[in-house]
């Protein structure tokens, strides 16, 4: 599948409108690939994939140093303010079969705001997605990543705080995909002391996995 040297992750960042999906993008690319901004709707209506550059040295294996590579596919909002939920579906779909049916391993990120509730029909749409489209083993290639945990410092509580107090929803969420979970913060520790903490937790989900391959066929 990959070389000795080299590893490559594939990352798909999939969640609600303005939940942050293109910023972590760009965070976990080092980059600034993904167009981000404010706005009252949806921004991302097309799925862009991002390619990083090679991260020398970021791994040991087997007695060698591994390079690691990653590559985030950007998904457009669901529910979207302008594409209907039949659209936005196929198109993430098309594009996962195309891009992640290649060399790598899988990962998907069920990105939410810290700081907005998950519970409800949203909540149920957002899960229901994912399992469309990575399938029955989605528990295992799935996690959950915060953006806006800085909204949970300025409240006072500390991350395990914030998690006790989660909707059941969350919870239940949570408990399926074995509690992997990412806190992203936009201030506070560097872009890149950031990304290099997320892609660490990266690495450890895909060794809890054993660095099994998704298949979309």
């Amino acid at each position: 599948m990959m070389d000795a040297n080299k590893m490559i992750i594939n990352l798909a960042v999939l969640g609600k409108t303005q939940s942050g999906k293109s910023s972590a993008g760009n965070v976990l690319l080092g980059s600034a690939d993904f167009y981000s901004r404010f706005a009252p709707g949806s921004v991302t209506k097309d799925c862009n994939l991002g390619r990083s550059c090679h991260i020398h040295g970021f791994m040991r294996r087997g007695g060698h140093e591994i390079s690691l590579q990653i590559q985030v596919l950007d998904t457009p909002g669901y529910p979207h303010s302008k594409l209907s939920t039949r659209c936005v579906k196929h198109e993430v779909k098309k594009a996962l079969e195309h891009h992640f049916g290649q060399e790598g391993l899988h990962l998907a990120l069920l990105v939410h705001r810290a700081d907005m509730p998950f519970f409800g029909q949203e909540a149920s749409d957002s899960v229901q997605l994912i399992q469309e489209l990575l399938g029955d083993s989605w528990k295992n290639y799935t996690a959950i990543l915060f953006t806006h945990a800085e909204k949970i410092e300025e409240a006072g509580l500390s991350e395990e705080e914030y998690l006790c107090e989660a909707s059941d929803a969350l919870l239940t969420l949570l408990n399926s995909v074995q509690h992997r979970h990412i806190f992203l913060y936009e201030r506070g520790n560097s872009w890149s002391e950031q990304r290099s903490k997320i892609l660490e937790r990266i690495m450890e989900f895909i060794k809890e996995n054993h660095f099994q391959v998704l298949s979309f066929t």
